[in-house]
């Protein structure tokens, strides 16, 4: 055997047109979708994070949709697998916070005015999410009533049960007694929490741990405590870059987000465990 040294091989770096790796990735789409609209250079790392969270928001919502499809189907493990890698999705969304966690009043002020009337509620991706979660509301469609394509894809989604409507559902399949005003209920609405569901998690935290069930509810929980975290995150980000003033979409800012962050996803998740 020779003990010579052998120059690594050279790439192929040859090509008729673009790269693969740019056919597969679309890298140059994605690198020259940044359009400043004021003279600050913070502004491009606010808008860079926002489109990169807008990426993670869509990968989630496929998450969750594989999930909601494979409960349908009885197919738990499936959907757990799903929740597991949104997990973390999750928690790389969250860390997007840290390039915009410390903004100062003074540094936001100086782009803020180039966000004009735009505001984060109105990303149709995250309303998806929010969809999913069962933070269901019709009147949510009408900022997007100008872009057919995206209003036709919420009011789909709108329309369709939520992540935790298939969730009962499996529930009910299992054998729990989940009401029928639950498994029947209009799905466009909010889901409003249940008394015969909080028992339905109880018993299924009294049993068996290995259970999948309780497997699905515990990959639930990690999805519906991350969801928290980002509200909080983006309630600790605003208060710091803006104080109390007004959102720069019409909303009551601080105040509006405080209120979001108090809600829990999956309620009875939570209140079910002071009563195992």
């Amino acid at each position: 055997m020779s003990h010579e040294a052998h120059e690594p091989e050279t790439p192929h770096l040859d090509f008729a047109g673009t790269t693969p790796y740019e056919d597969y990735v679309k890298a140059d789409v994605l690198t020259h979708l940044q359009h400043t609209l004021s003279d600050d250079p913070g502004e491009m790392v606010f808008l860079v994070t926002t489109q990169v969270m807008e990426l993670w928001f869509t990968v989630i919502v496929h998450e969750w949709e594989t999930a909601a499809r494979a409960l349908r189907e009885d197919r738990v493990p499936v959907a757990i697998d799903a929740l597991k890698r949104s997990v973390q999705e999750l928690e790389a969304l969250n860390a997007s916070w840290k390039p915009l966690g410390r903004l100062t009043p003074a540094q936001f002020n100086a782009y803020r005015s180039a966000l004009g009337e735009g505001s984060g509620f109105q990303s149709a991706m995250y309303r998806r999410m929010e969809f999913l979660l069962g933070e269901k509301s019709a009147s949510m469609l009408v900022p997007h009533r100008g872009a057919p394509r995206v209003h036709a894809e919420l009011e789909k989604a709108l329309h369709e049960p939520s992540l935790y409507d298939e969730v009962l559902r499996l529930l009910a399949r299992r054998g729990h007694a989940i009401p029928e005003a639950v498994l029947e209920r209009d799905v466009v609405r909010r889901h409003e929490p249940s008394d015969e569901v909080e028992a339905a998690w109880t018993a299924v935290y009294s049993g068996d741990a290995t259970d999948e069930v309780a497997r699905l509810g515990e990959a639930l929980t990690d999805v519906a405590e991350l969801v928290w975290r980002w509200r909080n995150d983006h309630l600790v980000a605003t208060r710091r870059a803006m104080g109390a003033k007004a959102g720069t979409g019409g909303s009551a800012g601080v105040a509006w987000l405080e209120k979001r962050a108090q809600k829990n996803v999956f309620p009875e998740l939570w209140t079910a465990r002071s009563h195992v």
